[in-house]
């Protein structure tokens, strides 16, 4: 069997990850990471709370493993916290997560498990592994689509799926808490949390006006056409598609368009203004390691709650992909990771750079 680090943070799929590896008779340690949090509210990081350690010691010792604490906290702060400021200063709506499982949980804390002799990471995330018929790795939405997690992970490699294992990807959700009692684990009711970890339980928007102050400057609200509308509180504090909130007095439903970094202001118009029909994608990573050699039809998401879409994919140069959807689309957002699927495999993704089409302007 194999030394395995499992990567802990106080909730149920992580415990039950360790649990089911410890059952298999493999060698597990728990590892959990201390992340950066704001000064003098460390106890309400979600991830590494004082109450969230304390369960995780509770289950390792439940489960009679090794129990060790990481401090990444300069290493997050300087590299997903970054990330997420950043792309609000550039007008984008990041996502955090995916910094933090490339440069985090995939490289901080991989790199101490290896050193630490592991063979294998594993993680409480909701997604599976198979390899193909040439031994290369696929990555596959879990089993429970409902939690499936294979959109955030869309950034590893093989090398790092070789060493990965996601033990609760073959369950659902509920059978994962039955299985967490059935170990009569600590954490086995605890509440799944959905807000950022770094936030301290608090608004987003508050985050910003104190490390990101530029992003929350009032401004105009415009139409299209240039029409002054109104005054928005911050661009930082809308997203495309949004609707309620506006504080715009109009005749019919307005709803944001884009933002405009470069005057600070906020466009927006009717329903039948939204939607685009293609956008461009950067920085994107394909799981086999091969970008496709002609353009393919794969389904795409374009955040992570949102439905996959028909598109049709065409590589291009330095990493920029040129995706054409079927229908059109109403909440294409820079700064989200658009993630490409065939069926149940996930081929990968990249960053929203720019949408290119308004709904109703296709010239061919």
């Amino acid at each position: 069997m194999a030394k395995v680090v499992v990567a802990m943070s106080g909730g149920v799929d992580s415990s039950v990850a360790a649990a089911l590896l410890k059952e298999q008779g493999h060698d597990v340690t728990g590892m959990m990471l201390r992340l950066w949090s704001q000064p003098g509210l460390e106890d309400t990081n979600r991830c590494c709370t004082p109450d969230s350690m304390h369960l995780a010691r509770r289950v390792a010792a439940k489960l009679d493993i090794p129990f060790y604490v990481v401090d990444a906290k300069d290493a997050f702060r300087n590299t997903v916290v970054e990330y997420f400021l950043d792309g609000y200063t550039k007008g984008e709506t990041p996502n955090p997560c995916l910094m933090c499982n490339r440069q985090i949980r995939w490289g901080t804390l991989r790199e101490h498990a290896l050193a630490f002799g592991a063979e294998y990471i594993a993680t409480g995330h909701y997604a599976r592994l198979k390899q193909d018929s040439d031994g290369a790795y696929q990555l596959l939405r879990g089993v429970d689509l409902g939690k499936d997690q294979s959109y955030v992970l869309h950034v590893l490699t093989q090398q790092k799926l070789a060493q990965s294992l996601f033990p609760v990807g073959d369950f659902p959700k509920e059978e994962i808490r039955d299985i967490a009692r059935s170990f009569d684990l600590p954490t086995a009711s605890r509440s799944d949390s959905q807000d950022l970890c770094f936030l301290a339980g608090g608004d987003y928007r508050d985050f910003l006006r104190e490390y990101a102050p530029e992003t929350t400057q009032p401004g105009e609200i415009i139409s299209r056409d240039g029409e002054l509308l109104g005054e928005h509180q911050g661009l930082a504090f809308y997203t495309i598609g949004q609707r309620k909130g506006l504080g715009v007095a109009a005749s019919e439903p307005l709803y944001v368009l884009a933002k405009d970094i470069a005057s600070n202001a906020l466009v927006v118009g009717a329903a039948d203004e939204l939607g685009q029909l293609s956008m461009t994608v950067k920085n994107v990573h394909w799981i086999s390691g091969n970008a496709p050699s002609t353009s393919m039809r794969a389904q795409v998401k374009i955040r992570y709650t949102a439905k996959e879409a028909w598109a049709e994919i065409l590589s291009g140069v330095r990493g920029q992909t040129q995706v054409t959807f079927e229908t059109p689309q109403r909440d294409i957002t820079a700064g989200q990771a658009a993630v490409f699927y065939d069926g149940e495999v996930c081929l990968g993704g990249g960053i929203i750079q720019s949408a290119e089409e308004k709904y109703g302007e296709n010239t061919n």
